[in-house]
């Protein structure tokens, strides 16, 4: 059973920075990719960042394009999403997701992935 492990979140002043972490843990862990999705009060869930774990390219919403980072480290087996210039609309709790080991669809959707960590708190503050 693979686990993932958020953390990193917190209260933040707009303009400022935070930097998320995902630790994946597992008898034998082994991802397709990894993703950020975020979810606000009251709102659906939406894609924020995705990365391939072979070869690291990585997908952006359109709203964190230029602001926010996916990385890995492979031999931490940990994601993570430095978010820069964050803006209250931001503001959400934030999910670590990661696919199983073949591809199962579009990146940019919930379903679509495998394993959900349990969420982290992101809020910023006007």
């Amino acid at each position: 059973q693979v686990q993932l492990v958020e953390s990193g979140g917190g209260l933040v002043q707009a303009g400022g920075s935070l930097r998320l972490s995902c630790a994946a843990s597992g008898r034998t862990f082994s991802s397709y990719a990894m993703g950020w999705f975020r979810q606000a009060p009251g709102k659906e869930r939406e894609f924020v960042a995705a990365i391939k774990w072979s070869g690291g390219d990585t997908y952006y919403a359109d709203s964190v394009k230029g602001r926010f980072t996916i990385s890995r480290d492979n031999a931490k087996n940990t994601v993570y999403l430095q978010m820069n210039s964050l803006k209250p609309k931001d503001t959400a709790v934030y999910y670590c997701a990661a696919m199983g080991r073949l591809y199962r669809g579009s990146l940019y959707r919930g379903p679509s992935y495998d394993y959900w960590g349990q969420g982290t708190q992101v809020t910023v503050s006007s």
